[in-house]
C-alpha cells in the first residue's frame, strides 16, 4: 500500500481527500503553490542552528520560553508515551507580542542564525494558507460549505510549527526518533528531507511514507476524528532514522481556535463510525472542554519538566 497524492488545486480534491481520510488518514498534498526555495531557506538555517555547540543552542531553550512553549530542547528532552525520543527540536508558533493564554507569545530565535527567524515566519504564513485550502477540501468532502472551518474553528487557528533533528539511530538500537502517536488537532502538514523514516499504521500494517519532491505529507488529527465522530480517524505514526544521516523534518500543526469547543459536526459528517478501537484506547467523544484544554493536557505529558510553566 502507498499513500495517495492529492492535487489540492484540482476540482476533484475533495473526493480524493474523502477516500484518503477513510482509508488511512494520510495523503500527500501537491498543487499547494509553495515554492521550493521557501523550505530550502528554513532547512538551511535549521541545519546551521543544529550544528551549533549545545551551550549556544541552550540560549533559546524552552525553559526560557515560559508559557509560550517556544524554543529548543535537546535529544531525549521530549517524551512520547512516556519514553524519550531520539531527536532534538525547535518549537515555534504564531508570533504574538502579547501573551494572554498558554502557548501564545513571542518566538525565540537564535542570534547565531539570523536567517532562521524570517524564514520561519514566512513559512508559517504560507503553510497557514495551504492548511486552509486543505480544510476547505475536507469540509466539502463532508458535505459542508467550503468555508465551514475557515469561518469557524480556524478563523483564529492555533498554529504550531516544529523543526526536528533526528541523529542517526545507533546500530542495533530499538529506540524511535518519535514513538507511535497521533497528532492532537485538525491536520498536520509535514515536509521531510531526503532521508525518510516516517511510518504510518494502516489496516494492513505499518507502511513507509517516504518524501516525494514538491509535496507535503498531510495527516488528520484527534480533533478531526472527534468532530466527525470517528468517520475520519487520526492515524498512529512513528519515525526511526536508519538512513545513517542526520534527518530533519518540519511538521506544521493547524488546529482549532484555542478557546473553541469541538462538538461533533452536523449531518452526514457524523455518520459512519467504523467501530475500530483507537491505538491508545482513548475515547475522544468522552472529552469535554475547549481545544486548549485538550492540548494542554497533551503537551504537559510531552515535557513534564515544563508542565508548571504552562498549566
Amino acid at each position: 500500500m502507498s499513500l495517495p497524492v492529492i492535487d489540492i488545486s484540482s476540482s476533484g480534491a475533495a473526493d480524493g481527500i474523502r477516500a484518503a481520510c477513510r482509508e488511512s488518514g494520510f495523503f500527500y498534498v501537491s498543487g499547494h503553490g509553495v515554492p521550493d526555495e521557501v523550505l530550502k531557506r528554513v532547512d538551511q538555517a535549521a541545519r546551521e542552528f543544529f550544528a551549533l555547540p549545545e551551550e549556544r543552542k541552550a540560549e533559546i531553550s524552552m525553559a526560557r520560553g515560559g508559557r509560550a512553549w517556544r524554543g529548543w530542547f535537546p535529544v531525549g528532552g521530549e517524551l512520547t508515551s512516556g519514553r524519550p525520543d531520539l531527536k532534538e527540536g525547535l518549537y515555534f508558533g504564531t508570533e504574538s507580542a502579547v501573551s494572554t493564554r498558554p502557548l501564545q507569545g513571542a518566538n525565540l530565535f537564535p542570534a547565531d542564525v539570523p536567517d532562521l527567524g524570517p524564514a520561519v515566519l514566512d513559512y508559517l504564513d504560507r503553510l497557514t494558507a495551504v492548511a486552509q485550502t486543505v480544510l476547505s477540501g475536507v469540509a466539502v468532502s463532508l458535505d459542508l460549505p467550503a468555508d465551514y472551518f475557515s469561518a469557524g474553528y480556524t478563523a483564529d487557528p492555533t498554529v504550531l510549527f516544529r523543526i526536528f533533528h533526528y541523529p542517526p539511530a545507533p546500530a542495533g538500537d530499538d529506540g524511535w526518533g518519535v514513538g507511535e502517536h497521533t497528532d492532537y488537532g485538525l491536520l498536520t502538514l509535514l515536509a521531510q528531507d531526503d532521508n525518510g523514516g516516517l511510518q504510518v499504521r494502516t489496516a494492513g500494517g505499518w507502511i513507509d511514507a517516504p518524501p516525494i519532491p514538491g509535496t507535503f505529507v498531510c495527516n488528520i488529527g484527534d480533533m478531526l476524528d472527534r468532530l466527525t465522530g470517528g468517520y475520519y480517524r487520526s492515524t498512529p505514526h512513528r519515525v526511526r532514522n536508519v538512513s545513517g544521516n542526520d534527518r530533519l523534518s518540519f511538521p506544521f500543526f493547524f488546529d482549532p481556535d484555542f478557546t473553541a469547543e469541538v462538538p461533533p459536526l452536523p449531518g452526514a459528517a457524523r455518520v459512519g463510525d467504523d467501530g475500530r478501537d483507537r491505538w491508545d484506547g482513548q475515547d475522544l467523544q468522552a472529552f469535554t472542554g475547549t481545544y486548549g484544554d485538550y492540548l494542554l493536557g497533551k503537551v504537559g505529558k510531552v515535557f513534564p519538566q515544563l508542565r508548571s510553566d504552562v498549566l
